[in-house]
This record gives C-alpha cells, sequence and structure tokens, in this order.
C-alpha cells in the first residue's frame, strides 16, 4: 500500500515538474496564432492579420498551462509544449 502511493505521488510529481517545464511561452503563443491565421486565408496572410492580432494579445501563465487573449477572448491555450488555437475566437478578436 505504501509503495503504491509513494509510485503515484512520484508520478504526480514528474508530471508537475514537466508542465512547469513545458509551459508555452508569450513567443511561442505569438507565432502559433501567427501561423493559424495566415493559414487560413490568402488575404489574412497577405495583410499579416496573424502577426498583427499576436501582437496585440495579452498574455497569461498559471504555471503549469498558458493562454492568451485578445479584447477579452481566449485566442489560444497550451500546455505541455502544445498551443492550440481557437479558431472561433480569432475570427472574433480580429473583426
Amino acid at each position: 500500500m505504501t509503495r503504491s502511493i509513494l509510485k503515484l505521488a512520484t508520478l504526480v510529481v514528474a508530471v508537475i515538474a514537466a508542465a512547469l517545464a513545458l509551459n508555452p511561452s508569450p513567443e511561442m503563443h505569438r507565432e502559433t496564432i501567427s501561423r493559424a491565421l495566415s493559414s487560413r486565408s490568402e488575404i489574412a496572410s497577405l495583410l499579416r492579420l496573424g502577426r498583427l492580432t499576436a501582437f496585440f494579445s495579452e498574455y497569461h501563465s498559471l504555471a503549469v498551462a498558458s493562454y492568451t487573449t485578445v479584447d477579452g477572448k481566449v485566442v489560444s491555450i497550451g500546455a505541455f509544449g502544445y498551443v492550440h488555437v481557437r479558431d472561433r475566437d480569432v475570427g472574433r478578436a480580429i473583426d
């Protein structure tokens, strides 16, 4: 019993340490937002809307995860070195 609790505690500490170490940086969020918007349409790419939206995004860290907002809307969410751009909110943020 004690051994299984110790293994579980070790696993939990390892996962938290990995999450802390791999929390995406503001630059990683901005680059992902820029790429996502540029790939949506030729016009967005031409006008560099991705870079503009990424520039105005606000980065928020929760230590083990992070997110960015534009005009109060969550645009991207990141954890463990991965950033996901929420397409719905990116479109609304630039409209």
